[in-house]
Order: C-alpha cells, then structure tokens, then sequence
C-alpha cells in the first residue's frame, strides 16, 4: 500500500467550491481508498491505496468530488516519501518557529521555462524563495496575505500549483506517518 497525500486547489476559500471534509473523507472511501483522514477545511486527505502510479487516481479523484459535491477543484497527489522529500530539502529554518512565514507550492510537473525576472521583481526586499524540482519554497516573513510574489508565483513559474504553509506540511506528514 502506498501513503498519499491529496492537496485540493480552491476548496472552501472565501465562501467558494464549498466541499465539508467529513464529505470528502466519505467519497473517498467509496473510491476503495483506505484509513482516509482530512486536516483542516482546506483539502487536505492523506489516505492509503494499492494505486502506484499518481494520474489514474487524480483522475478518479476529480470525478468523484464533481459527481458527488458538484465542485471541480485542481488535484494534486503526493506520496509520503515526495512530501517528506520536500520538507527534508527545506531551505528555509524559520519555519520551526514561524509556520506561516513558510510556504511550499507544490508543483504538477517541473517547470519548463519559470519565468525568475518575474519572480525577483514581484519579491519584496524581506522575502526569500528557491524552485527546486516540483517545490517553490517562499519565506514571507511580513505575511503570505501581502506578498505581492505569492500571488504571481503560479504564473511566473508556469504550471499549476498548490502552496501548504509549513504548518500543515508537518501536520499531513505526522499524519501520514501515523498509519503508515
């Protein structure tokens, strides 16, 4: 069995693409998929299955939430070990103390072309941030709300995206752990 991690775009931001968590835990279940938990209300389910490769169950994923909640929110899936990756290379140690000041964007695919000029320009003189593979790391320690650069990330680096803050990044990796 693998760990995944299940990272939903857009759900239940700003009174938008409702979706309650105990009912996405349910339509997850009925996808066969096993000890299916969610952490806070903005799409996050780490859950067991026999599935190795990550599209056919994106792919199921998306099917189930649009038939069953009728949103259709972008899905991006993890296993336990790119998560844990994806900490591990962390650059930024602030985020042991401040959680919030640390974001992950994880990323569909490796970019192609980012567009660094753009990311540099938008970067305000406190912020930091470094793309390595399929993470963009962001240090915004005045706020990820304010920052001019989370808000253009997606597009300067070219793929779709979904950012964690440090917070919940080790919140699903202890939970991912705790079944595992």
């Amino acid at each position: 069995m693998t760990r995944w991690i299940c990272l939903l775009r857009g759900v239940n931001v700003l009174g938008r693409c409702a979706l309650p968590m105990s009912e996405l835990a349910r339509s997850m279940e009925r996808l066969g998929l096993r000890d299916v938990k969610t952490y806070i209300q903005s799409g996050n389910v780490v859950f067991s299955s026999a599935a190795r490769n990550a599209a056919p169950l994106v792919a199921k994923i998306r099917k189930a939430i649009a038939v069953a909640h009728g949103v259709d929110p972008h899905v991006l899936l993890l296993t336990q070990a790119e998560l844990e990756d994806a900490a591990g290379e962390n650059p930024f140690p602030e985020a042991a103390a401040h959680p919030k000041s640390v974001h992950l964007f994880f990323l569909d695919r490796k970019p192609s072309k980012p567009d660094v000029t753009k990311l540099h320009a938008q970067r305000a003189d406190s912020e930091r941030f470094l793309l390595a593979d399929r993470v963009f790391y962001l240090h915004t320690p005045d706020g990820f709300g304010i920052s001019k650069l989370a808000r253009i990330a997606e597009r300067a680096l070219g793929v779709p995206a979904t950012a964690r803050n440090w917070r919940t990044v080790t919140a699903l990796i202890a939970m991912a752990r705790e079944t595992a």
